[in-house]
């Protein structure tokens, strides 16, 4: 393997997925899996960074066929190359089922879990199923009435029609009733998710540097979404995709913006600045 070139002040690179790294069809592009297959040859440790599973990444990882790290479900789960769990946080047991009941009479909204292995849902979605059909990793379904509550994860609301208006009402109900208790935070302005409170991409990634020998200003990190706030302000240097949402913009004023997932952006930025 050679060494990382003497220029680059970063030795980890951490991606979002959805609206970041993936096309907007939600696949890798070919320009992209080659990219990151150069950057391992040359050194670099990646980390896909995502809300999605674990289950769901370990897939989108072997298409690309690097030995990567996870961070899932929005930091409350990481595991190292060889699918090793290396840091897991769930959300409180005792809270669970509070936070589904404040949306369990909505039947519009669709309440998400992660559990363990698996993602539970409360209503069948055939279009969240062909979402993840490269994957192979799809759902349950749940009685919201009486959920599990333990190994969950995080817990998420999404709604049919897009109203993020309608999810930000919930936001801020749900920012109102647990305050310190959760971390809840949209990853696409149509998903809202709900963590245990010190869970966030950002904390992740310190663990994955840390247990490398490194630390944050090695790490250079990429996304487009209010769950990727703490990661992009973390790391020694956070790039915000050109398409991110506005709420990310006025988050993180500073930090530089690069073009659009459907024009490969990250993987050019690498190709340009670190490769």
């Amino acid at each position: 393997m050679t060494e990382v070139r003497k220029e680059s002040p970063f030795r980890i690179v951490a991606s979002d997925l959805d609206g970041t790294l993936l096309a907007p069809n939600h696949q890798l592009s070919d320009f992209t899996k080659q990219t990151l297959k150069e950057l391992h040859n040359q050194g670099y440790t990646f980390i896909f960074a995502t809300g999605r599973h674990h289950v769901d990444v370990s897939g989108i990882r072997e298409i690309v066929g690097i030995p990567a790290y996870m961070i899932t479900s929005n930091g409350a789960r990481v595991h190292d190359q060889h699918d090793t769990l290396m840091y897991s946080q769930n959300v409180p047991s005792e809270l669970v089922q509070s936070v589904i009941d404040v949306v369990r009479e909505d039947e519009e909204i669709y309440i998400h879990m992660y559990r363990n292995e698996n993602w539970l849902i409360s209503h069948e979605n055939q279009e969240l199923r062909e979402f993840h059909n490269a994957s192979g990793f799809s759902y349950q379904l749940f009685d919201p009435s009486q959920a599990p509550s333990d190994g969950i994860a995080k817990v998420f609301f999404t709604h049919p029609g897009k109203d993020h208006e309608r999810l930000a009402r919930l936001e801020t109900v749900l920012n109102a009733r647990f305050q310190g208790q959760l971390n809840v935070a949209f990853s696409t302005p149509w998903c809202l998710e709900v963590m245990a409170a010190n869970v966030s991409k950002g904390e992740a990634l310190n663990a994955v540097a840390q247990s490398l020998g490194y630390s944050l200003s090695d790490c250079i990190a990429f996304g487009d979404g209010m769950n990727d706030k703490e990661m992009l302000d973390m790391a020694g240097k956070g790039l915000i995709m050109g398409t991110a949402h506005d709420k990310v913009f006025k988050a993180l004023p500073n930090n530089e913006v690069i073009g659009s997932n459907a024009d490969d952006a990250v993987a050019h930025y690498l190709r340009t600045h670190l490769l």
